[in-house]
């Protein structure tokens, strides 16, 4: 008797004791948070434009945690230095897909790796988001699942900027007998346009001339003595941090008029044009829908609940600069990714790459949802699916009057007619080549 009754009382009390570890145990158990590597590079050639990237895209981190996280859940998020280098950047991926939890996404800040982290992120379950780079024949969710460039890419921008050179000249139909010259960084990032261009040149009967570009840039007189030889009557330029200033002064040199430019929408911020200022004056590029927005809301926000209380990233005064809102866009498409799987998965919970693959690709960004997050004036509307993952095709262009950029053309939207056959195109020979079989309806569900 006394023994049972000292066996039960040791039980009771080992229970107890468990129960309270296990108490304190979650007590003591740091609250989940949502994990987002960021790939970056404030080093190198390219860190003039990589940085006040990198710097909106973590203010934009900083302000969802002051203003509660989502649904509750704050992000934590680590950096690593890619030097815009392909195999640093996917030793970048490698370390940090699988820390703190697990990967939210990834957006890799770079066409090359984006081309080689697209194959490793189905074995990972680490969405591959690009905004506004990446493989322009992944906007097709059909073939390309984890892939998302949200918001428009190489080809929108491409198209885009052939409707505007159109309009200059009075109408598509007038580009009859012109020539164009592409000035493009010779890399994948920079022959993105190429399949685009050529269709249109196809079409309206002008000429392409391609001009290659060798990494980083920074030598360029061969390339413009080509263009004063040629005279083309419009240069596109397709290039990435000095490649860009580095033309518009060799355009300058040669005499090419700055306003028979036009660049894509990471060739037109403000370090590109800054060193040169009058002398870029008359310079166009595309806008990936948004401009330099210094009075926009979500600015407002970032200076009032992260810069005034001394969290901001990089300074002040770059805060709703070009390349600074396109970081800040980067990750709040990214944060809603994640908030429209809290709508199916859960609210208040951490999501898996995995459910966040499925919040990117049933994205609802109406234009009530964007202007309550600070982006009215911004952005458009962007509606993703499974068929289509990229979810806009708006465009504007803005143009440098020597002091800053100035929108200069009304909303313009890519041809889908052009877009959506070329996009499937390109992806069906992605998925022959790669042995892939295409989504079914089901799979969609999934």
């Amino acid at each position: 008797m006394k023994l049972r009754t000292l066996l039960l009382a040791a039980t009771v009390a080992a229970s107890a004791a468990s129960a309270i570890a296990t108490a304190n145990a979650y007590a003591a158990a740091p609250a989940k948070e949502q994990f987002f590597p960021v790939l970056s590079y404030r080093t190198g050639p390219y860190a003039p434009n990589g940085v006040p990237w990198a710097n909106g895209f973590v203010d934009y981190l900083k302000l969802v945690n002051a203003r509660g996280g989502i649904n509750g859940v704050k992000i934590s998020y680590e950096e690593c230095e890619t030097g815009y280098d392909t195999a640093r950047s996917v030793e970048c991926y490698e370390r940090l897909k699988g820390k703190n939890g697990g990967a939210s996404m990834v957006q890799p800040l770079s066409t090359g790796a984006t081309f080689a982290i697209t194959e490793k992120a189905p074995i990972d379950k680490v969405p591959v988001v690009t905004i506004g780079y990446g493989r322009s024949d992944s906007a097709d969710g059909m073939v390309f699942k984890w892939n998302f460039p949200i918001a428009g890419n190489y080809w929108v921008a491409a198209d885009a900027i052939v409707q505007a050179i159109g309009k200059k000249e009075g109408g598509l139909d007038k580009l009859k007998g012109k020539k164009i010259a592409l000035v493009y960084h010779d890399s994948p990032f920079g022959k993105e346009p190429i399949p685009l261009l050529q269709q249109r040149a196809g079409l309206h009967g002008f000429e392409l001339q391609m001009l290659p570009v060798t990494a980083p840039g920074v030598e360029q007189k061969a390339t413009w003595l080509q263009v004063r030889q040629s005279r083309p009557d419009y240069v596109i330029l397709w290039g990435w941090g000095v490649m860009n200033s580095t033309a518009i002064k060799e355009a300058q040199a040669t005499g090419y008029p700055r306003e028979k430019m036009y660049g894509v929408w990471w060739a037109g911020a403000e370090p590109d044009v800054k060193d040169v200022a009058d002398g870029a004056k008359g310079y166009n590029a595309v806008a990936m829908q948004h401009g330099a927005e210094p009075q926009s809301k979500v600015v407002k926000d970032v200076l009032a609940m992260v810069h005034d209380k001394g969290q901001g990233t990089g300074p002040k005064d770059e805060v709703g600069q070009v390349l600074y809102m396109r970081g800040a866009l980067s990750a709040m498409l990214g944060i809603e990714g994640v908030r429209a799987a809290q709508e199916r998965f859960g609210k208040g919970k951490t999501m898996t790459g995995e459910q966040v693959r499925w919040g990117l690709e049933n994205l609802n960004l109406t234009q009530a949802k964007l202007d309550s997050l600070g982006f009215a004036g911004v952005l458009r509307p962007i509606s993703t699916s499974c068929a289509d993952h990229m979810g806009a095709t708006w465009a504007r262009i803005h143009t440098w009057d020597g002091k800053q950029w100035k929108f200069t053309s009304d909303w313009l939207q890519a041809d889908e007619m052009i877009l959506k056959p070329l996009t499937k195109t390109i992806a069906a020979k992605y998925a022959a080549d790669k042995k892939l079989t295409p989504r079914t309806p089901a799979d969609c569900q999934s």
